[in-house]
């Protein structure tokens, strides 16, 4: 604070250039509103805009450009004298699929802000969010989180976080590089502990508690949560966790990480290109970056010295109240969306499905999985069994055992609650029901900027009403219990209550207790760790 008041002191004592400069983010001065609302933060002050009273500022930088910094840890901005413009969304990280609008950027330590408020000594709640992607792609400047509507609904800041991805993050090269390298496969979580520090040491500026702040992400910006609960770097910096199909249970070994650096040097040319990879072209790094298995948070020693969930829940945010959700059918987007024949299957092709599309079953027999969904589920047509196993044994069951690992523990059982969407979009005749991804408009209270996800009918919206007010309590209380859905236990392990959302949301106790004792029969490896 003390920082801020001094740079305040300084802009505004330095008169006429603190006026007249503008340093908008594109180099080009942007449209501003009479009305355009201005912020003071460590680095300097941002011009934003209004959109029905809530403040917007986008684009605002939290870290310095990483280019300079490939693979090391990041820095804060270097501080600007004037006002630089935050009206547009900053850079996308660079990465090899997305949208080909996007401006893809290594300056992409960007994040976004939405308020009712400035300098108002407001107490408000902190909401940042953890895009989806896993650790390689997409971005947090989608119009389904945009932040405006969940800002007004709850009185709360919302913060949505770019950060670095693939071979730019994760890329661990400490068997390769200097000591300066050590840091490289944790570069962009790391990332991610300079967003809250900014959040922080800014926040009250926009009307918000930095003592109150919940991180929340779905996917991989779960996994991000989750990843973040065990690290000691990103201790005291946010005070409670909603995840949405997204699970992080065990990092990567130092010699699984170091092998996939090595496909990735090996397409470049082989070892002796090591030393190129800090002034390789962007473009040729993210083409380079296909060849590696996966990139993910490595359990280096340093910035992570334990697995986030294995083989408990990390002690270290044992206190810190949690939500875990998943959606009632994930699979028909992640698989289903790449290969439509999955929706015709027969009850003959189903089974070499099966067999080809699951690994996370382990040494189950595939026929046998068959005929337990088949008991289970007597309606079910071969295309339900085959999106309900894959759902189960792929997207659901790292949630469940987070679940279970701080329900086995005296101190987060007691704030632990677990959820599951069964509402599904009436979109393309309902065929995707349930889907990953379909809980992150109804969240952020976006259905109706989203019928390409949601449709366009009133049962959206009830079902947003109830998703974004639960998510709004917990935020301000850390509880989501709200009167709009039934009271709301915490999870244990001889209830396992669960809020199923839909129209009219109820608890269930073991929600598909037959399909998790099912896949609780092999072990769980978490993709590529």
């Amino acid at each position: 604070m003390n920082r801020r008041a001094a740079l305040r002191t300084l802009l505004t004592g330095a008169g006429a250039l603190a006026g007249a400069a503008l340093v908008p983010r594109s180099g080009f001065p942007g449209p501003a509103q009479s009305n355009a609302p201005i912020a003071t933060t460590t680095s300097g002050r941002i011009r934003g805009l209004l959109d029905s009273g809530i403040n917007v500022f986008k684009g605002v930088r939290y870290g310095a450009d990483t280019a300079p910094r490939r693979f090391l840890p990041p820095v804060p901005p270097t501080p600007w004298i004037g006002v630089r413009d935050a009206m547009e969304f900053g850079p996308v990280a660079p990465q090899p699929t997305g949208d080909k609008t996007w401006v893809l950027g290594e300056d992409c330590l960007h994040l976004n802000v939405w308020t009712p408020g400035l300098r108002d000594a407001g107490t408000r709640p902190v909401m940042i969010w953890f895009h989806p992607g896993g650790y390689s792609s997409d971005t947090s400047n989608r119009i389904e989180t945009d932040g405006a509507r969940l800002s007004r609904r709850g009185n709360l800041v919302v913060v949505t976080v770019n950060h670095r991805l693939n071979a730019f993050g994760y890329l661990y090269l400490a068997e390769f590089g200097g000591p300066d390298l050590a840091d490289s496969g944790n570069a962009g979580m790391l990332d991610l502990v300079l967003a809250l520090q900014w959040v922080r040491d800014n926040i009250a500026e926009f009307g918000g508690d930095p003592g109150n702040v919940t991180i929340f992400g779905q996917s991989g910006g779960g996994a991000k949560c989750a990843t973040l609960m065990a690290m000691p770097a990103a201790a005291g910096l946010f005070h409670r966790v909603w995840t949405m199909s997204g699970q992080q249970i065990t990092a990567s070994r130092v010699t699984t990480a170091t092998a996939n650096a090595l496909q990735l040097i090996e397409a470049l040319g082989g070892r002796e290109r090591v030393a190129d990879l800090r002034s390789l072209p962007m473009d040729q790094l993210v083409k380079a970056s296909r060849a590696s298995r996966y990139f993910g948070p490595v359990k280096d020693g340093r910035s992570l010295v334990r697995d986030p969930f294995d083989p408990d829940a990390p002690t270290l945010s044992a206190h810190i109240p949690m939500v875990l959700g998943n959606t009632r059918d994930e699979t028909r987007t992640l698989i289903g969306r790449g290969d439509p024949s999955l929706f015709e299957l027969t009850w003959e092709t189903l089974l070499p499905r099966l067999q080809a599309n699951s690994p996370f079953m382990g040494d189950l027999d595939r026929a046998q999985v068959i005929a337990t969904y088949r008991k289970m589920y007597p309606a079910f047509v071969p295309a339900d069994v085959f999106f309900a196993a894959t759902t189960a044994s792929r997207s659901w069951r790292g949630q469940v055992i987070e679940a279970d690992r701080r329900a086995a523990s005296a101190e987060s059982t007691r704030r632990t609650w677990v959820f599951q969407l069964d509402w599904g979009t009436p979109v393309d005749g309902g065929k995707w029901k349930a889907h990953h991804g379909l809980d992150v408009p109804l969240v952020f209270d976006n259905a109706s900027l989203a019928p390409h996800m949601v449709g366009t009918g009133p049962a959206a919206q009830r079902v947003a009403d109830q998703m974004s007010d639960a998510c709004i309590a917990f935020a301000r209380t850390g509880n989501p219990h709200t009167r709009a859905i039934p009271a709301w236990p915490t999870f244990d392990l001889s209830r396992r209550a669960t809020m199923v959302f839909d129209e009219a949301s109820e608890v269930v106790d073991d929600p598909r207790g037959g399909e998790r004792r099912l896949f609780s029969q092999v072990p769980y490896v978490q993709p590529g760790t």
